[in-house]
């Protein structure tokens, strides 16, 4: 080759390795290379600039490249180089090194195997420093973590708050909106054969919450939910849909008898007491039950609660199966009850009077004031027509405080025309005694002291007489309106309450003076009641006189005063008039 031609060909290598440092320097890869026979690397300067040597010597001992690698990684690193060599193969490897200083950096090792001129076994390989990319893949892969952690999260919130929305918090049974849902599906289901709805009302829960508070009524909830979800089969289901009412499904059932047997389970564990603090409590429950084989589009829902509400009115742990006629009933009740409503908002619910007369004197001691409904199709209704419709739907309380508005109009009436009217009682409920709003009320009507006597019925007030029940009648005998219990005997009023209660007078039911005059058993139990009641200067009325032989019997037994039939039927307040003669006390002789 000619000089020129060599000289130029120099060049052109020396230019290339110019270019070349220049290219390893802008990328700061390092270039090593390993002789297997000798212990020593040879690096070039971008080599200990990756391992923050300082140092600037080509001949590096192996010990600093083991030194140098992170403790945790040397182990493998030397082993992945070793595997290489054994198999003279190419060399790939990423680790961590320590800096001198302290520092943490990635490494990416990259080599060939390849045999020197003079035969050496050697390796020839790249490093290059890949830290911002680990961190980088690092803060990826947390970045990513984090998100699952939240997409898990939020499922999770998701599935608590749908099951929440879905079941019942006390008792953490389904509640009515998966209820709906179920109930729904199996309807639509074509292998369910037959679909029946158990409707549960816990007996005496009301009494239970009064009684021992809110926290003895949960708990009673709480077991029965126990309860009843360990008496239904696998492919039953139970819910709280509210208050102290259940539902049960039960699905493919081979017999109404099935459905009874399992009603009777429940009631039998509901019956068990539940032990609340030092207390023992008992429960029980009314059911009602629909079913269907084929009425797939039947709405068990409210058909079984017509029969719930049929079964409670027939008294305490019944089972009732849902007919038409129930329904037919209850609507006819329930059509009955809007009439009623409508009455009340028209002023249609009068008083009706009847006399009460001292049973000695027979003259005119009071009036008792009598729900009459003066019925638009039907003429005048008599209580026993509409006052149970009235207790049903709630309708009690408002009927009490017409009659009382009217009693006090017409009694306004009759003293601007001079007749002078001895005290006038008239009914009040047992949920209008607890209204916190009663008293205002009473106040705002300016009753006249003495004029008014408010009736208790002795079946409801005397059994439970309570602080808050004791409270409303003394506010009211503040106000100048006696207090009077009805019926009494009809019921099983304890001496405790009736003492705590104080009334001015007892009225000794009408079943006890139907035979009063021939049953010696009749005036014992009369006469008995009398004797209480002048021990505890209580005043006596006997109601239901029909005779003379009756009136003439009850003075003699002690009786204070007499009302009945046989002294003077109810009368609307144009009628009163007569009975009462301007200017001295009215006498009444019998019919």
């Amino acid at each position: 080759m000619a000089p020129a031609d060599t000289t130029r060909s120099e060049r052109e290598f020396q230019d290339l390795l110019r270019r070349l440092e220049l290219a390893l320097d802008a990328s700061q890869i390092g270039v090593w290379e390993h002789n297997l026979d000798e212990e020593v690397i040879t690096w070039d300067i971008q080599m200990h600039r990756l391992y923050g040597t300082g140092e600037e010597t080509r001949a590096v001992p192996t010990a600093i490249w083991e030194g140098a690698i992170h403790p945790d990684d040397r182990e493998r690193a030397i082993r992945e180089f070793d595997e290489a060599v054994a198999r003279r193969g190419q060399y790939n490897s990423e680790f961590r090194i320590i800096w001198p200083n302290g520092e943490i950096r990635h490494i990416r090792s990259r080599a060939h195997f390849y045999v020197s001129e003079d035969g050496a076994p050697s390796f020839i390989g790249a490093e290059w420093d890949v830290t911002a990319d680990v961190l980088l893949n690092d803060d990826v892969v947390r970045q990513r973590a984090v998100a699952e952690a939240r997409a898990l999260a939020l499922e999770e919130s998701n599935a608590r708050i749908e099951h929440a929305a879905e079941h019942d918090y006390l008792t953490g049974l389904p509640n009515r909106r998966l209820f709906d849902k179920r109930l729904a599906q199996l309807a639509e289901d074509p292998t369910v054969s037959t679909l029946a709805v158990l409707h549960l009302d816990l007996d005496q829960f009301k009494q239970i919450n009064d009684s021992h508070g809110h926290a003895a009524g949960d708990a009673v909830l709480r077991a029965a939910a126990l309860r009843i979800g360990a008496a239904i089969p696998e492919n039953g289901m139970a819910a709280r849909i509210g208050g102290d009412e259940f539902v049960i499904i039960l699905v493919n059932f081979d017999s109404i008898n099935d459905m009874k047997l399992i009603a009777r389970d429940v009631q039998r564990r509901l019956r068990k007491k539940i032990r609340f603090g030092s207390a023992l409590l008992q429960s029980g429950a009314s059911i009602g039950i629909s079913w269907s084989a084929d009425r797939h589009d039947a709405n068990l829902l409210a058909e079984s609660d017509i029969a719930l509400y049929h079964a409670k009115a027939s008294g305490r742990d019944r089972i009732e199966f849902f007919s038409q006629q129930l329904k037919d009933e209850l609507m006819g009740k329930r059509r009955l009850a809007e009439e009623l409503k409508l009455a009340l908002e028209q002023g249609d619910i009068v008083p009706f009077y009847q006399v009460q007369v001292d049973a000695h004197t027979r003259e005119i001691v009071g009036v008792e004031a009598l729900a009459r409904w003066k019925h638009h199709e039907r003429g005048i209704l008599s209580p026993a027509i509409f006052l149970k419709i009235a207790d049903e739907f709630g309708m009690a309380a408002e009927i009490d405080a017409a009659i009382l508005r009217h009693v006090l109009d017409d009694r306004r009436g009759w003293e601007e025309r001079g007749v002078r009217m001895p005290r006038i009682a008239v009914n009040i409920s047992g949920p209008r005694l607890y209204d916190p709003l009663l008293i205002d009320d009473l106040r705002k009507l300016s009753i006249p002291e003495n004029a008014i006597v408010f009736e208790l019925v002795e079946t409801i007030f005397l059994d439970d007489c309570d602080d808050e029940l004791l409270q409303s009648v003394d506010r009211i005998k503040q106000m100048g309106i006696e207090i009077e219990i009805d019926d009494f005997g009809s019921g099983h009023a304890s001496l405790i309450g009736l003492v705590r209660l104080r009334p001015a007078r007892l009225k000794i039911d009408r079943q006890l003076v139907d035979e009063v005059d021939t049953s010696a058993e009749q005036r014992h139990v009369v006469k008995s009641i009398v004797e209480i009641a002048r021990a505890l200067n209580v005043e006596v009325i006997a109601e239901g006189v029909e005779t003379e032989s009756h009136a003439a019997t009850l003075a003699k037994l002690g009786c204070n005063a007499l009302q009945g039939f046989a002294l003077s039927r109810p009368m609307p307040a144009s009628e009163i008039d007569h009975v009462f003669a301007l200017g001295e006390q009215a006498k009444v002789t019998l019919n």
